[in-house]
């Protein structure tokens, strides 16, 4: 009985985590927030041995390609 609720506990846990993660990616999706570990998994995947843009440089050319756009802005 311990160890079932134990295995179930863990199982839980983990879809927790997972759920926690999709909710975070969509929330940076949502507001346009760069997200650095999907960048860095896409540049493993489609891109092997190229150097990868340090977190510091891929938010600042970030930053760079979402205000830069021409036409109009809010502010």
């Amino acid at each position: 009985m311990k160890g079932r609720l134990a295995g179930q506990m863990i199982r839980l846990r983990s879809r927790l985590i997972e759920t926690v993660g999709q909710v975070r990616r969509a929330y940076l999706q949502i507001f346009g927030i760069p997200d650095y570990e999907r960048y860095l998994a896409h540049v493993a995947a489609h891109h092997p041995g190229e150097a990868p843009l340090s977190r510091r440089d891929f938010s600042a050319r970030a930053i760079e390609r979402k205000y830069s756009r021409a036409g109009p802005k809010c502010c």
